[in-house]
């Protein structure tokens, strides 16, 4: 076993209570945010994993002041004056932060923001028109540099940001939060129409409201933006990760177990506990968290369809297609947000699983990916009975499913490049101990950085 990887026993039942940490879609927003103003910034349930960390690296490089009290889960931050406006290549390809930063800087300066091109898990193409396109409708000049290993994104708003109609093609989750962040200090009114709306983006408008922005959320889609230059001090408790909460609820389910999931949100998992109660497993409210567990023979011939909130999250299919291996029926899945988000099914075809692929929409309504030859759908048929087999982790989400399916085998699974877990999901290894799962790593427990290994790879 390599000094990145995991060895997992399958067959243990998964009982236990666990804490949900912070979310990571959430924090890392909200750190850029904090940009906008030059007062402090006080977070609480801070999420202690890579994107995290890579994150406040990429502010501390402008100039932010960071203090981190990890083990409480505390983060204060302030970036009196912008130092530099040139965030180096070593960020190329690190996460999908580096694009978010022209949104918060253009109304603070007027000078050039240079930025790498973004990464983030290798799921399809994710275009940045439609961030561009809203970016330049605010008055901002955005120039794409090409310079062989010097790609960079350069963004001047020489003559101030001006508030505009904009209404974006698609309802992308980070051409929002771009666009709002934008917004926050350009002259007028700002209106953004066909927006995305998840829980992350409430969360990052109930934080620049108490920073001093005049913001909110219409019915449709839509989010209005005042003007705002006086900024205050915020103290902000960051939402609870849905995408980690969903994923050991899932683990639990799979091997016929019961887990309590402190500060688990019922209103962030609406569309998920619907598919939990159709699947036949079953799930408690409390007024602290929520209670998943196994109740009988679980059931299949679902259909699910990926989409904007307060769709099925695409995060939430990689566990679950694991899940409907296991249940007996044939169920389908038609993902609709990235078209190349099934690269882990070859693994799991591998250990067992019965699931093919189709380019066709098997799904209510034809997505933008119909006739475009991609194989975003499939049909997953069970129960099947998984092997152990040595795995390596292609992607954040693709690398719990892995965890997942090994759990569920009847042997030893080595999974190599733990890394990409550890940018999305806190001390894992720890939680999934707790609930008795069988598992170890290599990691040497002082190594508190392996995350930052990948940080220059196209994947991660």
């Amino acid at each position: 076993m390599n000094d990145d990887s995991l060895k997992i026993k399958g067959g243990i039942t998964l009982n236990g209570r666990i804490k949900a940490a912070g979310a990571k879609n959430a924090m890392t927003k909200l750190l850029v945010a904090s940009l906008i103003s030059d007062n402090k910034c006080i977070f609480y349930n801070v999420p202690n994993i890579g994107d995290v960390e890579i994150t406040v690296d990429l502010c501390k490089e402008i100039g932010m002041e960071v203090q981190w009290d990890r083990e409480n889960h505390i983060m204060q931050v302030q970036t009196k004056e912008l130092k530099k406006l040139y965030i180096p290549q070593k960020f190329s390809g690190a996460n999908r932060i580096p694009i978010l930063m022209i949104g918060a800087l253009l109304g603070r300066t007027n000078q050039e923001i240079i930025v790498p091109t973004v990464g983030g898990d290798d799921l399809g193409s994710r275009p940045l028109d439609f961030h561009m396109a809203s970016l330049k409708k605010l008055g901002a000049t955005i120039e794409y540099r090409d310079d062989k290993n010097d790609a960079s994104y350069v963004a001047k708003a020489s003559q101030g940001l001006k508030g505009a109609l904009i209404t974006l093609a698609y309802p992308s989750v980070g051409a929002t939060e771009n666009t709002i962040l934008a917004a926050i200090r350009a002259t007028g009114k700002t209106i953004i129409k066909n927006a995305a709306i998840e829980p992350e983006i409430v969360d990052l408008i109930l934080f620049l409201q108490k920073l001093g922005a005049n913001i909110f959320i219409d019915t449709d889609r839509t989010i209005h933006i005042e003007e705002s230059h006086k900024f205050y001090e915020v103290e902000h408790y960051v939402i609870p990760d849905r995408n980690e909460i969903i994923s050991y609820a899932l683990a639990a389910i799979a091997t016929k177990g019961r887990i309590f999931i402190e500060g688990a949100e019922h209103l962030h998992l609406i569309t998920f506990l619907n598919k939990i109660r159709e699947v036949k497993a079953a799930f408690n409210i409390k007024k602290d968290g929520i209670e998943f567990f196994y109740d009988k023979e679980l059931r299949g011939n679902l259909h699910i369809e990926t989409d904007v909130h307060p769709g099925f999250m695409t995060d939430w299919q990689q566990p679950f297609v694991v899940l409907l291996t296991q249940v007996k029926g044939s169920s389908v899945l038609h993902e609709t947000v990235y078209e190349n988000r099934f690269g882990y099914i070859k693994t799991l075809k591998e250990m067992g699983a019965d699931i093919e692929l189709f380019t066709k929409c098997l799904g209510s309504n034809k997505c933008r990916f119909n006739s475009l030859n991609h194989k975003h759908s499939l049909v997953v048929k069970g129960p099947s009975n998984l092997v152990a087999k040595d795995i390596k982790i292609p992607d954040l989400r693709a690398g719990f499913a892995y965890v997942m399916a090994a759990l569920l085998t009847d042997g030893t699974t080595t999974i190599e490049q733990k890394s990409f877990l550890d940018r999305g999901y806190e001390n894992i290894v720890q939680k999934l101990q707790s609930l008795g799962a069988n598992i170890e790593t290599s990691e040497n427990p002082k190594n508190l950085n392996y995350f930052k290994k990948i940080l220059n790879k196209e994947l991660v």
